[in-house]
Formats: structure tokens, sequence, C-alpha cells
């Protein structure tokens, strides 16, 4: 069997509250989410602001993992929802306090977390399973012509749904 950067037994032990299991998934998904932010965003102060938030919401929701095998579409996600976050104009890069006067303020950013993610999942319903793929394969740094291929169809028309997808993705976040 392959070792993977984020075998699942690493993930149980950083679950179940090793530092230093924890501490590698983190330093792994840092180069992962640096290439993905680079390419989606490029400026690198921005990347760098992506890169640490991401991280922090891995670290915060690492617990409540249920398939550590899912560890890495799991960190995607959450990855993807600060990208959306950053397009949408939500994303502000912020420190994380943890003393009991503010916890309050934490409960209202995880609150807007939520419903952040309650519109990107909304914003998805309304795209065919297709479109959703397409949309999925692009997230994970394929190229056009190569999810072409993959769905035995034309860059031509991977493109149209693309837009499309947004397209309609647009209108849900408008009507609000």
């Amino acid at each position: 069997m392959a070792h993977s950067k984020f075998d699942p037994r690493l993930v149980r032990n950083a679950q179940d509250g090793d530092g230093l299991a924890r501490e590698v998934l983190l330093r792994r998904l840092t180069q992962v989410f640096k290439k993905y932010y680079r390419a989606k965003v490029g400026n690198q102060a921005i990347v760098d602001d992506l890169v640490q938030c991401a991280l922090l919401r891995v670290h915060s929701g690492l617990s409540a993992l249920k398939h550590p095998d899912r560890f890495k579409a799991f960190a995607m996600k959450a990855a993807l929802f600060e990208l959306h976050d950053y397009y949408r104009g939500r994303h502000s890069p912020k420190e994380r306090v943890y003393e009991p006067q503010v916890l309050s303020e934490k409960v209202e950013a995880a609150s807007n977390r939520f419903a952040s993610s309650l519109d990107v999942e909304r914003a998805l319903s309304v795209l065919t399973p297709h479109a959703r793929r397409i949309l999925e394969l692009r997230e994970y740094g394929y190229k056009y012509k190569e999810i072409a291929k993959i769905l035995g169809t034309t860059e031509t028309a991977v493109k149209m749904q693309v837009k499309r997808a947004f397209e309609k993705m647009r209108k849900v976040f408008a009507d609000g």
C-alpha cells in the first residue's frame, strides 16, 4: 500500500489529541493550500491570509470529521469556503483569541461561517450533478481540457457549463 500524505491513521491520531500528528497534517496542508490559492488569487499577501484562515478552519473542525480517509476532501472544502468568502468580500484575516471575554465574538463568527457554508450549499444545489462535478474538478486544479477528457466531452462544452453554473450561483447569491 502506498504511503499517503494524509494517512487516515495520522488523521485519527491528530483527532485523538496527538499534537505532533496534527502539526504534521497542518504543515502538509500548508503546501497544498499555498499552491491552490496561488492558482486562484496570485497576490502573495492574500494567499498567506487565505492559507492561515483555511488551516484554522481545518484545525477547528478536525474533531468533527467522521471519515479520516476523507481528510483531504474535508480540508479542500474548508479552503474552498475561505475562497468563496474572499470572493464575496466576507474574508477578513483575523487572529483567534481564546479568552472567555471574547466567547460571544467566536460564537458570532462561527455562526457567520455556518451561514456562509449554507449559502454555498444552497448555490450548489441549483446545479445539475454534471455541473457540480465539473466545478469540483476545477476546484481540485484540473484544466478544462483534462475535465473534458475525464467526462468524455469537449473543452468548449466544459467551459460553457462552468459559465452557466456561475451564472446560476450568482443569481442565488444576489437573491440572498
